[in-house]
């Protein structure tokens, strides 16, 4: 199990959102740059980037931002929100991130996220955002009647390297993951999940640990690091000792 620290861009700011709404947003950092080295100096091992405005958009819209951070860091990142096409792949990844996210596009066009993973393979991970079991697009403004098991199914032959699911009545409200959902739809499928939503204590973390064979690899922590609700250090020191539960 890895803590994956998040870092929200919106205008440029480090922001977090409750329950993706844009106009429910808190500023944390001005400089995303420094903030993405302190998670970095307090042990993350990958960092996951949003583009919010780039997710509503669907353009990106905080490269600037980006760029800076990739410059600061020496660790790996990933990034979602406004991909929707290989070009804009093609040119994350040629600023030097790791990973790439496609989340809108994955629901609206299946055939990029597999034309993606053969052009650039273990660099393309595809992220469900669900209420209530369904699928939300479009920065999380419009859901769709399709399950986030039925998409993640579509995908699993084709070199994902991960699913993130977040489930978004808990995203920005510290009142823990659906681990029942997270739990449910790694058993589904064979590609890895990251659980995204929620996580917002040591308690959430060992609950993700103990259903990690099930298939749940990692963990997504936004607000509850930028509050002190989690200790990053001691969040990842935590998954390093293993899971006593």
């Amino acid at each position: 199990m890895i803590v994956i620290p998040a870092i929200d861009l919106k205008e440029g700011n480090c922001v977090r959102l409750e329950q993706g709404e844009m106009n429910r947003d808190t500023i944390f950092s001005d400089n995303p740059a420094e903030q993405a080295l302190k998670w970095q100096e307090a042990g993350a091992e990958l960092l996951h980037l949003v583009d919010l405005d780039g997710a509503f958009a669907g353009i990106p819209k905080n490269k600037a931002a980006i760029e800076a951070i990739i410059k600061a860091i020496s660790i790996p990142a990933q990034l979602g929100g406004g991909i929707r096409d290989i070009a804009t792949i093609e040119a994350y990844l040629a600023l030097g991130l790791s990973r790439v996210i496609i989340g809108t596009a994955a629901q609206r066009n299946p055939e990029l996220v597999i034309e993606a993973c053969k052009k650039f393979p273990g660099q393309i991970v595809v992220g469900i955002d669900a209420k209530n079991g369904m699928v939300a697009v479009q920065g999380w403004a419009e859901l769709t009647d399709i399950s986030a098991v039925d998409l993640a199914k579509k995908f699993e032959d084709c070199g994902v390297s991960a699913i993130i699911y977040t489930d978004i009545s808990r995203d920005g409200m510290m009142g823990g993951p659906n681990l029942e959902a997270t739990k449910a739809l790694a058993e589904a499928i064979s590609i890895p999940v990251i659980a995204s939503g929620g996580v917002s204590s040591l308690k959430d973390i060992e609950n993700l640990m103990a259903v990690e064979a099930s298939g749940v690899t990692g963990a997504i922590t936004g607000k509850a690091i930028y509050t002190g609700a989690i200790n990053l250090r001691e969040a990842i020191q935590l998954t390093k000792r293993g899971c006593q539960c």
